[in-house]
């Protein structure tokens, strides 16, 4: 992710069976990002034809989840 100048991890899951529950690295929080994307009825669906409006829905329920933990 050159362009974004960011670090890309990938976590996989691990075959392993486990009596218990065990999280993840990381990927929990980007489960729980989507579950909260998803409560916005304008992104469940895809209504948009165009790239940037919906990339502009994203950033305005992200900006709307982040006020309500204010």
């Amino acid at each position: 992710m050159r362009l974004l100048h960011c670090d890309l991890d990938v976590v996989l899951r691990s075959d392993k069976r486990t009596d218990r529950f065990v999280p993840m690295p990381k990927r929990w929080i980007v489960e729980r990002t989507f579950s909260w994307l998803e409560n916005f009825r304008r992104l469940t669906i895809d209504y948009e034809y165009r790239a940037d409006t919906h990339e502009a829905m994203m950033h305005i329920a992200a900006i709307k989840l982040f006020l309500n933990k204010i």
